[in-house]
């Protein structure tokens, strides 16, 4: 079959079974194209909360399909390779976390969305990459506070905040990829340009950067800012994005080193198989849920979280 008959089938077993597809900005270019909702893992889970679909076919990582069917546990949720894991959300268990706890009673634990329900379960409040700094300022002033599992974000938030953190020890492998040198190699192959970098990135890298931001600040900045080039520190995919949405405007990956190879498990081939048998289903026990649930509630209740 062609990409395009592919495409077609697709989209007539999403009508067949009131299907939407969710696709994170990290996915190949063939599967962004395909997308009825494009953006950072909880954005679409908010939208798979929000529609009217029955059956939600996320492409992105096996940790934000969990995140779905915490919002959406009346909805199948299915992604199509389960081996598109998160390296840095497999760095930390529920049962570590719990000892982590121990080892600190009376903390308020913020957990990073890029985290396992298991380990949301565990939380007080979770956060993005956007929110982090405003969920860590919303905690009272004499509380001690664990931050799991992203090391690099937990400093990035201490800088912006001024508050002491306790940090896990976990870290993206693909935004440690990026180092400093290549942002400087890039800033002088492009002095126009500005530097905008994830902050899972490390503080060196954070260091050389204009602007600090998730991928959805990436998706609202690039449109309205003056500049027209842009240096961009994350996942190689979000270039694809960027330059799709901004054609008058030039994107350059900081690194081709920054890719993650879960991320390009998922192939136009999968959707279609997976929409075909309905699998690979993504579930969570209801006791987690739950508990999950109120973790990230309780960062919902605080704004956008985007």
């Amino acid at each position: 079959m062609t990409d395009q008959n592919i495409i077609s089938r697709i989209n007539e077993l999403k009508q067949e079974l009131n299907a939407i597809i969710l696709v994170h900005n990290y996915q190949i270019g063939e599967v962004q194209e395909i997308a009825d909702f494009l953006g950072d893992s909880l954005g679409l889970s908010r939208k798979a909360a929000g529609t009217d679909a029955e059956v939600i076919v996320f492409c992105g990582v096996h940790f934000m399909a969990e995140t779905a069917a915490i919002l959406a546990p009346e909805k199948t949720v299915l992604i199509p390779d389960p081996e598109a894991g998160c390296p840095m959300a497999d760095m930390i268990t529920a049962e570590e976390l719990r000892v982590v706890k121990a080892e600190h009673p009376g903390a308020v634990v913020v957990a990073y969305v890029n985290s396992s329900a298991a380990v949301k379960a565990e939380t007080d409040i979770c956060c993005t990459s956007a929110n982090a700094a405003e969920v860590v300022e919303s905690i009272p002033a004499d509380r001690d506070i664990i931050f799991v599992p992203d090391k690099y974000l937990g400093s990035y938030v201490q800088r912006t905040t001024g508050r002491k953190l306790i940090l896990y020890p976990g870290y993206c492998p693909v935004h440690r990829k990026l180092m400093p040198e290549a942002i400087e190699e890039q800033k002088t192959l492009h002095p126009r340009a500005l530097v905008m970098v994830h902050p899972e990135c490390t503080p060196e890298v954070i260091d050389r950067a204009d602007e600090v931001l998730s991928t959805s600040g990436m998706e609202r900045l690039a449109p309205r800012s003056e500049y027209r080039e842009f240096i961009v520190g994350t996942e190689v995919d979000m270039v694809t994005r960027l330059r799709r949405d901004n054609p008058g405007k030039r994107f350059y990956p900081a690194s081709d080193l920054v890719v993650c190879p879960n991320m390009k498990k998922i192939t136009l081939e999968k959707v279609l198989w997976s929409l075909e048998e309905k699998k690979y289903e993504v579930t969570v026990p209801e006791e987690i849920r739950k508990k999950a649930l109120r973790a990230v509630n309780a960062m919902v209740r605080m704004g956008s979280g985007q």
